[in-house]
């Protein structure tokens, strides 16, 4: 049989052999100014355990909480498909019953007050006996406030 060679050098014993091997983290010195207040040292914070990828993907529940904020260091929420800035103006401007300019696409121009609006079109009440126009929206290729373009 072949003998078994201790890996330690004779006379230390394995406990002194790692009891050598410690990290040392030196303090750095500060750096002493009028701004000393100012520039303290950022406090340091364990790292947080990772899941691996494939176990990332599959707690799907944890997601949503992450994406709100709520569950910590997740990706940043996407936003939301509808702002509701649209909405907003068009109440706005029919509440105030605002005289608006509706530019259509091919370069028709309505004039008239929004009545109502939903989801594909606006109602256009005109004035001079001409007809009210219900203006589908994938038409209008802009629209301001009557006045507006007189500067």
């Amino acid at each position: 049989m072949k003998d078994i060679m201790d890996p330690a050098p004779a006379g230390i014993s394995e406990k002194e052999n790692f009891a050598n091997r410690k990290l040392i983290r030196p303090t750095l010195p500060r750096i002493e100014n009028h701004n000393s207040a100012s520039m303290q040292a950022p406090e340091r914070r364990e790292r947080v355990e990772r899941h691996e990828r494939s176990e990332r993907m599959d707690r799907g529940s944890d997601r949503g909480d992450r994406m709100t904020g709520a569950g910590g260091a997740g990706k940043k929420a996407a936003p939301p498909e509808q702002t509701n800035a649209e909405n907003f103006y068009y109440q706005k401007q029919m509440q105030s019953r605002t005289p608006m300019v509706i530019v259509l696409r091919d370069g028709e121009e309505v004039h008239g007050i929004i009545e109502w609006y939903d989801r594909n079109c606006i109602k256009v009440n005109r004035e001079n006996g001409e007809p009210n126009l219900m203006i589908y929206k994938p038409a209008i290729k802009y629209m301001f406030k009557e006045g507006e373009n007189q500067r």
